[in-house]
């Protein structure tokens, strides 16, 4: 089958898309990545998904308007990836669309999830079938819903000899432990790039909504005090399975770290150098705590594998490992994640789990997400 994946991360920056040539089944699974884009969402879109994000302001109406929209946003950028595979749409069999996390609650009594990204408005734009809604069915096998991506590192990138960590850096940093033949082990390691962004976007009033290459925070120095109050987060201590979101490491806490570091007389590069470092100390940590035994490569994918700031404090965190990025084994790093969701809709259209249980705490793996049908069955 020929698979689009799409995803809006965390950093709701734009879709993630990638266009997948999958064949065969696990663990003998074949595939060739056609094209990959990424489609910056319109800032008044971005806009209204950062407004989502909060409580106070995601109300019922904006929900339920920004659903259809994000829907109208996904389908483009179908179409967007179909063109830059070379292919029109009639010649791709399959959707597979994560959509837009906008609150998560991974565990306790409440526990429960929501992206939206309509999927009846992709398969009428589009024609083609959609699966979405990857999450909910994991979570109501008593998993956390996350990660899913283990699924694709398990496939991709297992070595018979080679202990590797699977290090994604998107708005949450979340990790895979591969050591066959043990159980894979994944878990959310804490923040990603979502304080990172926040600050940027401060430091700049605006113009930048993330820091470019690590330029912003490779100009200032590291405060250690700030940085040992932000290692003392109860969620760095929780052990796996476990997963976090914006709910914690979203912009209120930037906005709260921002006022105590200006307290503090610290520049605005030193905040973004202190951040940085928090997010490098934070998988550090992760693994020394919570790991079997330190990884001989590590394996960075999503934009943090961009910043070369971050990539430098993690190589330093993280030695002797070897710290590479995805494209080092044939992955772009920007690619994974809309990878990974054209693979799990390939699973759930032959029948077949997606979940890991190690990784997310189900009580069993299962068939993930729902089915919105196209205009004609896949070839």
């Amino acid at each position: 089958m020929i698979v689009v994946g799409l995803i809006s991360g965390t950093s709701a920056d734009g879709t993630a898309s990638a266009v997948v040539r999958i064949e065969g089944a696990p663990p003998a699974l074949r595939w060739e990545l056609l094209a990959h884009r990424n489609v910056p969402h319109p800032p008044d879109l971005r806009a209204e998904i950062f407004r989502a994000f909060r409580p106070e302001t995601g109300t019922v109406d904006r929900l339920c308007a920004l659903n259809v929209r994000l829907g109208q946003a996904f389908a483009d950028a179908a179409q967007h990836v179909a063109t830059a595979a070379g292919l029109p749409l009639d010649q791709i069999d399959l959707i597979g669309s994560h959509g837009q996390t906008v609150w998560h609650i991974p565990s306790g009594a409440e526990a429960s999830t929501l992206q939206l990204g309509e999927p009846a408005i992709i398969a009428e734009l589009t024609g083609l079938s959609v699966v979405s809604n990857f999450r909910a069915r994991d979570m109501a096998a008593g998993g956390q819903g996350a990660p899913l991506v283990p699924y694709l590192d398990k496939l991709l990138f297992s070595h018979p000899t080679c202990t590797r960590a699977l290090q994604n850096i998107g708005g949450i940093g979340n990790v895979t432990y591969l050591a066959p033949p043990a159980p894979e082990i994944a878990f959310d390691t804490g923040p990603g790039n979502m304080l990172l962004d926040y600050a940027a976007a401060r430091a700049t009033g605006g113009e930048w909504e993330y820091d470019h290459d690590g330029t912003l925070a490779a100009q200032g120095i590291v405060d250690a005090e700030l940085l040992t109050e932000l290692m003392d987060e109860p969620y760095l201590r929780l052990p796996p399975p476990k997963t976090t979101g914006r709910e914690l490491f979203g912009a209120q806490l930037g906005a709260q770290v921002w006022e105590r570091a200006k307290t503090r007389s610290l520049s605005d590069a030193d905040i973004l150098a202190t951040l940085t470092a928090y997010t490098a100390c934070s998988i550090a940590q992760a693994y020394r705590d919570f790991l079997p035994g330190m990884p001989d490569e590590v394996i960075v994918s999503g934009g943090g594998a961009l910043n070369a700031t971050l990539m430098g404090m993690l190589r330093a965190a993280l030695l002797p490992a070897s710290v590479l990025t995805s494209d080092d084994l044939g992955l772009p790093a920007e690619a994974k994640e809309a990878v990974a969701f054209a693979v799990l809709a390939y699973e759930t259209w032959h029948g077949r789990p997606g979940n890991l249980p190690t990784a997310t705490g189900a009580r069993r793996a299962v068939v993930l997400g729902s089915i919105t049908p196209g205009n004609r069955p896949p070839r």
